[in-house]
């Protein structure tokens, strides 16, 4: 017998099938399994709204969408990051070379906000405050003794150019407080720290970052220096935590010749980008040393890793950090942003210099420390690279990959015995307490130094002023003893003097004088001057 077909029987279907499907949700959720039903693409989003409705506590939703960003980059790499609204200008103006704000240079002081120096050109300087002002109101509310914090201070001073802000200032002798109504305004801010000429014929330049304004600031100081003679040349990199891709290129252009390969970066969703140095260098042919340490990364590390691999210049110091990731930022509106890693460099023998972050953030963090207790810091040969990560320059010098740009000639960590009460002296802060403090007392006669060279030749921490800090030493738990005390005797009374030039002239008065005990540099200049850094 013919089956007749039931024509509801489809409906029916479909009526059990939703029903079972809203059980299932009802009896998941009664025990606490939830099984999503949207697309992979909105599981996220899915998963965010199921937490926000339902954890145990009280969320808010941008923390809980912050946390899961944050977690969901580190898992990537470490340098993928998402910076929030209010790290944004803090993590962008170092490296656009300007900001917008009243223009000082200021440091936390016995918990008062002390102006270090005030910006030359700025409106600060040019309403008369002064180095050694302590701000001690902002817009009539105190901030002073209460405990405020570095970033604190910054979101109070800075602002849109042409915004005002009042700042109250004590200036020692002067009875009662000080009001000046400062109208913000564009501050530079500069990438290159000196540059001078610490020998006849030998140029001197350190960079501390590169920045949207680091060429042009690099190409006026090389024109300046060719006028005094620049034969020979030392770029500083040390501490150089790097920059834009742009600006390392632009700056490794001004000592490779036309057509050479300075970098190229590749990514699994970015094409091969090639960069090349043009003919427009302004030192492509003169002696040239870099110094580079465990701080020296990414940017500073492609010209490093270009003069290197070209045998253009000799590298000085210790092992770079080995930040081979390049990152592009994507602005969201609220003024947040997310750094990604979209592709590697190599350098123009194929290197990717990037060290491995697989055990994890902390670990790649810690690398220092790890560095440290391996003796690296201390002796070149307990750094073991695989052959894998050989490479052969032009004139067959052997360069590494994997983790850093190995030096041509180490420069280890000075650990003398002889330089205990230093080292001591140092760590603390002593040496810097003491000549913030000298500064402030004898301002009106150190202020008749009015350039570098004066200061340099003119003054001295004589015998009265080292006793004090040897008895100020003393009150602070260092004691003035040991086997020899001639070399950190001579190396606190260099600090000291390098630190009140520092007061009152800024790195001008600081660095040439630093450099007078620093063994990198003057490695650099012995080699220069023996002829022993051509290839």
């Amino acid at each position: 017998m013919e089956r007749k077909n039931n024509p509801y029987l489809p409906v029916w279907f479909s009526l059990v099938l939703i029903g079972g499907i809203i059980l299932g949700i009802f009896l998941a959720n009664r025990t606490g399994n939830f099984s999503f039903v949207s697309s992979d693409k909105d599981r996220l989003k899915e998963i965010l709204n199921y937490v926000e409705d339902n954890y145990v506590d009280t969320l808010s939703r941008k923390k809980l969408e912050l946390k899961a960003i944050t977690g969901l980059l580190e898992k990537l790499d470490p340098h993928s990051v998402f910076i929030s609204t209010d790290e944004f200008h803090e993590a962008n103006d170092p490296l656009l070379g300007k900001f917008e704000g009243i223009g000082v240079q200021f440091r936390l002081e016995s918990d008062t906000v002390t102006v270090i120096s005030p910006v030359p050109g700025g409106p600060s300087e040019k309403l008369g405050i002064r180095a050694g002002d302590r701000i001690v109101k902002v817009d009539g509310q105190n901030i002073a003794s209460i405990k405020i914090s570095n970033n604190d201070v910054m979101r109070k001073l800075k602002g849109p150019k042409g915004t005002q802000v009042l700042v109250s200032i004590f200036r020692r002798g002067v009875k009662g407080l000080l009001d000046f109504n400062i109208t913000r305004d564009v501050i530079p801010t500069y990438s290159l720290d000196v540059a001078y000429m610490p020998e006849p014929g030998i140029g001197y330049i350190r960079l501390n970052n590169f920045s949207a304004t680091t060429f042009d600031e690099v190409h006026e100081t090389l024109k300046t220096l060719r006028k005094d003679g620049l034969k020979q040349l030392i770029l500083d990199l040390r501490g150089n935590g790097g920059g834009y891709l742009q600006a390392a290129i632009d700056v490794a252009d001004e000592f490779l010749g036309n057509g050479k390969l300075i970098v190229y970066t590749e990514g699994m969703h970015h094409r091969k980008e090639v960069a090349r140095a043009t003919s427009r260098g302004l030192f492509e042919n003169g002696e040239l040393i870099i110094l580079v340490d465990e701080g020296t990364a990414s940017a500073a590390e492609i010209v490093s890793g270009a003069i290197q691999d070209h045998d253009r210049g000799m590298i000085l110091g210790r092992r770079s950090f080995g930040k081979g990731l390049v990152q592009e930022q994507f602005d969201f509106k609220d003024g947040s942003a997310l750094r990604l890693t979209v592709a590697r460099y190599y350098t123009p023998t194929g290197r990717c210099i990037q060290k491995s972050y697989k055990d994890g953030l902390d670990t790649y963090n810690s690398d220092y420390y790890h560095r440290f207790v391996n003796g690296e810091f201390e002796h070149p040969d307990s750094i073991k690279f695989p052959d894998s990560l050989k490479y052969k320059t032009p004139k067959g010098r052997t360069v590494y990959g994997g983790g850093g740009i190995m030096p041509d000639v180490f420069i280890p960590l000075e650990k003398d015995s002889a330089l205990l009460y230093y080292n001591q002296c140092i760590n603390k802060g002593l040496v810097y307490q003491f000549a913030f403090d000298y500064t402030d007392r004898n301002r009106a006669q150190l202020l008749r130094f009015k350039n570098a060279d004066r200061f340099i030749k003119g003054f001295v921490v004589n015998d009265a002023t080292y006793n004090d800090f040897i008895k100020y030493a003393r009150d602070k738990g260092v004691r003035h003893e040991g086997n020899d005390l001639s070399k950190s005797d001579h190396y606190v009374k260099t600090m000291l003097k390098a630190y009140i030039g520092r007061n009152i002239l800024d790195n001008n008065g600081f660095f040439p004088i630093l450099n007078t005990i620093d063994p990198g540099f003057l490695k650099a200049i012995e080699l220069l001057k023996k002829g022993e850094a051509k290839f």
